[in-house]
């Protein structure tokens, strides 16, 4: 009998003393950030004092996520420079108090058009690829245009994907289907699991495993290891994408991954393939791919409503560049039938 009492009180003060630990909002990994409700990562629960003598090391992995990446460094002119020309300035809504998206201009080497370049925290921001009833087809999709008021709600980027189909020259995959075979060596987009995203040559920089959930082919790569790829030709239409007129310069797009694995987004009027290349390099980049290309396809946008927890909607809204066709009502719209990518607070 005094046994089993010893046993109930012993377990009654093991309750009582089970807490449940959260950290603070935003700061450094001094101060990590709790991990929302809403994600696959809940808050761990710390029982007793044993927590003080094992601390989770997992925790802390997942908590430095949220810790941003530095502020990219000033891009350094190809010319003489125009008032702000490379200089980064903050875009979008503000995750966890803090920048996620930055933009600039740069003119690219041998132009006076100003292109643009927008710069954007994997550690703030989730990638999702949204398939089109054109491009690639194949649905019906879970995510599509348009961008649905729950996901609105965290939307702080959006940019176009890549060429229609077959002229991608490479594959397609999302949402647990294979619309098209992935091709080795092609330049791909990969999007994780966990929301974490980069550029890669399928099967040597990247390959599919269980925490892929989107891959996104377009021809090869156009920057590696910090270069220019070698043969890049502007007057090759067939290598390098169809041009209205067969012109080489037209509007082009691109993304590339930097050393700290931030992504960088350029696009541009009047862009060579090798100018375009060459703005991804500056801006860091040691891989990079392009993207749609011509007028009618080319698009970045930001998202700042008037409050946090307000939806991201056409209103508050700003393209990268006056210049564009598309602009932020685009992924608003259910007639946008090509894929694109958004960027959303974490």
């Amino acid at each position: 009998m005094r046994r089993a009492i010893l046993t109930v009180a012993v377990l009654v003060t093991a309750a009582c003393g089970t807490t449940a630990t959260t950290a603070k909002p935003g700061g450094s990994h001094h101060h990590p950030v709790s991990v929302p409700a809403s994600t696959s990562h809940p808050v761990p629960v710390v029982q007793g004092k044993r927590a003080r003598h094992s601390p989770p090391r997992r925790r802390h992995t997942r908590l430095a996520r949220f810790v941003p990446l530095p502020a990219p460094a000033p891009v350094a002119p190809f010319a003489a420079p125009l008032p702000g020309e490379g200089r980064w300035h903050a875009a979008g809504r503000l995750v966890r108090g803090h920048v996620a998206v930055y933009e600039t201009t740069l003119r690219p080497p041998g132009s006076s058009y100003e292109a643009g370049l927008a710069w954007m925290d994997p550690r703030l921001l989730r990638a999702q690829l949204y398939s089109g009833s054109s491009s690639p087809g194949g649905g019906p999709w879970r995510l599509t245009a348009p961008v649905s008021p729950t996901a609105a709600r965290i939307l702080v980027a959006a940019f176009n994907g890549g060429f229609k189909f077959p002229a991608t020259q490479g594959g397609y995959y999302a949402e647990g289907r294979l619309v098209y075979p992935l091709r080795t060596g092609g330049a791909s987009f990969v999007i994780y699991r966990n929301g974490d995203a980069t550029v890669g040559s399928w099967g040597r920089d990247v390959k599919m495993t269980p925490a892929v959930i989107a891959v996104r082919q377009n021809l090869t790569l156009i920057v590696d290891h910090g270069r220019p790829v070698a043969g890049l030709n502007p007057y090759d239409n067939y290598v390098w994408g169809s041009t209205l007129g067969g012109v080489p310069a037209v509007w082009r797009s691109g993304i590339g991954v930097t050393a700290n694995g931030s992504l960088v987004y350029a696009t541009g009027p009047f862009l060579e393939i090798t100018q375009l290349a060459a703005l991804l390099v500056r801006a860091g980049c040691v891989r990079a791919m392009t993207l749609d290309m011509n007028p009618d396809w080319t698009v970045f946008v930001t998202y700042r409503p008037p409050a946090p927890q307000q939806l991201a909607a056409a209103s508050n809204g700003t393209a990268l560049l006056p210049g564009m066709v598309q602009g932020p009502y685009t992924f608003f719209e259910p007639w946008w039938a090509r894929d694109f990518i958004t960027m959303s607070a974490r």
